[in-house]
């Protein structure tokens, strides 16, 4: 660009006279802030030229300024805005004149063929695109509260970057009862306001204004900014301190401690600063002797005492009290207090017990006399009148009986199991203000008498006992507690003795009298005995003795001390049973069944079986619960004819227990017989036979069993005292009554009387077979005719003996 332009300048240099003679200025205005892009004016049309000849004579646009704001369009003349123009920024040295001043843009166009220069001026109009501002948010005044009215303080002006009517025409301020303001207009026709004091200001009152001056252009809209005047109030001496009240009573109590505060007075003083400083003292009017006996700090007007203050002596002070601040010019104020000296409490009432009674039985009588209680109180008046109490909870009372005597009583009867001794305390108040106080502290104590009954832990003890237990075993400890003292608390245990079955209790069983261990004597068999029921009796040693006494339920617990018993298949010789079975039984057939009896109870008597050996696995199969071998599957040729089974019957005891049997099976190939040959007839129609001897025989004793057993337990209901509530149901000792009620299915329900009939039926050449019925007193038995070794259970085949 600068090349080219050096170019012209001699072209220019040499038809300068030519061209200056030729060329005038055109003249624009435009607005600031237009937008980019729009179009001022069409330089070919207003310089007459041919739009069509625009390029080819090459239109160029030069501005005299740092930036180019304007360019021209090359094809169709026109002049448009390049960049945002800013008049404030453009002529920044005109900015703070309020008068119009005008604002160019100097603009050179050139053309070739010929060449021609035209002269552009671009007058730059101002708009209100910017607010009055001031140079300070916040101003801070400081101004005496002593500053007469009509005073005036400088503030700072603002200013506004716009020209003419755009900037800044007047002043606000905020409203205010104290203030106003004066807008001036300084020689460059700027404007400024000057605040004004209409009203004396009272610190007391406020201490500080807050005003907000206002500036406002003359612009449309009208534009406008703020700023804050903070006006901070001087404080002048111009307030007295004042006392609360003009004259004061004070109560003083006589004796009070040196030092004491009587009273702390307080001035006030509105002013602030040392203007507000306060300085007590005594005005002339004090007199010496109340200055010797009171105190007054100058700092705080507190007064206290300095010497001790005896109510006899004096017992009114006089004194005036001066408060004067520390401005320059003091103001001070008075008032006048007075002291009166109030009598006090000073003598402690006194006590004296006397007649008491200590150590005391327990079961001594309500209202029997413990002690006389005598009061006195040196004081006269109030101060003189005693009362005494002692605490509520105690069991005791007084009772006055003439002036300042009292007797204390029995109010309550008295347990010395709860409470061996009371510590008594008397106390004595007078009415004096404050009240004045003493005590005085008796220990009265009780003596035992016999009357707690020993009492057991618990009413009714039940011990689990297990069978086979050694001689001597001890069995726990029964013990008594008895809360009496000494003999009346030394106990001895006994046995209460009965006879059962013509055994007597201290046979079975003893017990230790000085601490209550129970021991077995003998040895206990669950089988035969199963439970005892008796009484321990504690007794103390007291006059007359009491005693009460505890229910001892003995249960003998199960061992597994028994052996399974097999009593099926029958073994005549030795433990080898041969049986014969066909080849052609089928599959899933009935074998054998082995059954075993074990004389224990619960799980020790729960029996299973098992194969402990199976000369062939895959051909027989045995139920661990019912003890029944089954074929698996039918038999071949090549299995051979004969099969040795040994099963084992084990209880389920820890250890346990266990018995087996051996079975030897030969198959044979004979055809069984018919199924009306395996039916036998029925047990009931041969009334002659060995079974219905036995059942006749059986149920004969167990009537006479039943019969026995009621005539007992008659008699010793009749004999036995009554049982303690804790007590259960009388179970006593060797036969229970839960066993005697059950009497008439012991024999079908125990098994020795199953295996009786199991002898009986097998003698005749029977299998009998147990099998369980629904719960009751039923038992099924079947008998199954066994000579040829077949055995078959099925209900049809199966004749039934049923036993009630």
């Amino acid at each position: 660009m600068n090349d080219r332009r050096a170019r012209y300048v001699s072209v220019l240099f040499l038809l300068s006279s030519v061209l200056n003679s030729a060329c005038a200025v055109t003249h624009y205005s435009i607005p600031e802030e237009m937008k980019v892009g729009s179009v001022v004016a069409n330089l070919a049309t207003d310089l007459g030229l041919d739009v069509k000849s625009l390029t080819l004579r090459k239109m160029r646009l030069d501005v005299l300024s740092s930036k180019k704001y304007l360019e021209v369009n090359k094809e169709t003349g026109e002049l448009y805005i390049l960049e945002r123009i800013d008049r404030e920024t453009l002529c920044p040295s005109r900015v703070q004149l309020t008068t119009v001043s005008n604002c160019f843009l100097k603009l050179d166009v050139t053309i070739e063929q010929p060449i021609r220069m035209f002269n552009i001026e671009v007058e730059i109009i101002d708009i209100n695109d910017n607010a009055p501002q001031f140079r300070r948010d916040t101003m801070h005044l400081d101004i005496s509260e002593s500053t007469p009215a009509g005073e005036r303080f400088s503030l700072n002006n603002a200013v506004d970057p716009d020209f003419g009517a755009n900037s800044i025409k007047t002043y606000h301020l905020s409203e205010s009862d104290h203030f106003t303001i004066e807008i001036q207009t300084g020689r460059d026709g700027s404007k400024f306001a000057d605040l004004i004091l209409r009203k004396q200001l009272d610190r007391e009152k406020q201490a500080s204004h807050h005003l907000v001056l206002t500036a406002e252009d003359g612009g449309v809209p009208v534009r406008s900014g703020t700023a804050n005047i903070i006006v901070r109030v001087l404080d002048t001496n111009d307030n007295a301190p004042r006392f609360e009240k003009d004259n004061f009573k004070i109560n003083v109590t006589e004796n009070s401690p040196i030092g004491s505060l009587v009273v702390k007075l307080n001035a006030t003083d509105s002013d602030e600063g040392s203007n507000a400083d306060i300085e007590y003292s005594f005005s002339l009017y004090t007199s010496e002797k109340t200055q010797q006996a009171f105190t007054l700090n100058p700092s705080n007007g507190e007064i206290r005492i300095k010497e001790t203050i005896n109510y006899e002596d004096f017992r009114i002070y006089d004194m005036e009290i001066i408060a004067k601040d520390k401005g320059a010019n003091p103001l001070s104020s008075q008032c006048k207090l007075t002291v009166l000296v109030s009598d006090m409490n000073d003598n402690h009432p006194e006590i004296s017990v006397k007649s008491f009674q200590s150590p005391l039985k327990e079961n001594v009588a309500v209202d029997t006399l413990i002690a006389v209680v005598s009061v006195t109180d040196k004081d006269s008046g109030d101060n003189g009148e005693v009362d005494i109490s002692i605490s509520d909870n105690l069991p005791f009372r007084l009772q006055k009986t003439s002036d300042n005597y009292y007797e204390l009583l029995v109010a309550k009867p008295l347990d010395r199991e709860k409470v061996p001794e009371y510590e008594i305390t008397f106390t004595v108040t007078d009415r004096g203000s404050p009240p004045l106080s003493d005590n005085e502290t008796v220990t009265l104590e009780l003596l035992d008498v016999n009357d707690n009954v020993p009492q057991f832990t618990r009413n009714f003890y039940t011990i689990p006992l297990t069978e086979n237990n050694a001689p001597g075993a001890s069995l726990g400890s029964l013990t008594a507690v008895d809360p009496d003292l000494h003999e009346n608390q030394y106990l001895v245990y006994f046995i209460i003795e009965r006879e059962i079955m013509n055994t007597s209790m201290s046979m079975l069983f003893s017990i230790n009298p000085e601490n209550g261990n129970l021991y077995a004597l003998k040895t206990f068999d669950y089988e035969m005995e199963k439970e005892f029921l008796f009484h321990i009796e504690a007794r103390d040693s007291g006059v007359p003795p009491l005693s009460s006494n505890a229910t001892v339920h003995i249960i003998i617990m199960d061992q597994n001390d028994n052996s399974p018993t097999i009593v099926s298949p029958w073994r005549a010789h030795g433990s080898v049973v041969e049986e014969k079975i066909p080849r052609s039984t089928d599959k899933g057939s009935l074998v054998s069944k082995v059954i075993a009896i074990d004389k224990d109870s619960l799980q020790n008597s729960r029996i299973t079986y098992q194969f402990l050996q199976n000369t062939d696995a895959t051909l027989f199969s045995l139920d661990q619960y019912n003890g029944e071998i089954r074929t698996t599957r039918m038999f071949s040729y090549r299995d051979a004819r004969h099969q040795r089974l040994v099963v084992i019957a084990k209880d389920n005891g820890d250890p346990a227990l266990s018995a087996t049997v051996t079975i030897k099976l030969s198959t044979v190939e004979t055809a069984l017989k018919s199924y009306s040959d395996l039916i036998e007839e029925p047990l009931e129609y041969d009334i002659f036979s060995d079974l219905n001897l036995y059942l006749v025989i059986g149920l004969g004793s167990v009537s006479f069993l039943l019969l026995i057993t009621i005539l007992v337990t008659i008699v010793l209901k009749c004999q036995k005292p009554k049982p303690s509530k804790g007590a259960p149901p009388c179970r006593n000792s060797v036969i229970s009554e839960r066993n005697s009620t059950i009497a008439d299915s012991t024999l079908v329900s125990n098994d020795a009387y199953w295996y009786s009939l199991f002898l009986a039926e097998t003698r005749k050449g029977k299998l009998v077979v147990r099998q369980p019925v629904p719960k009751g007193a039923r038992y099924v038995v079947s008998s199954i005719p066994r000579s040829t070794g077949v055995t078959d259970t099925s209900d049809s085949a199966a004749s039934t003996l049923q036993v009630n």
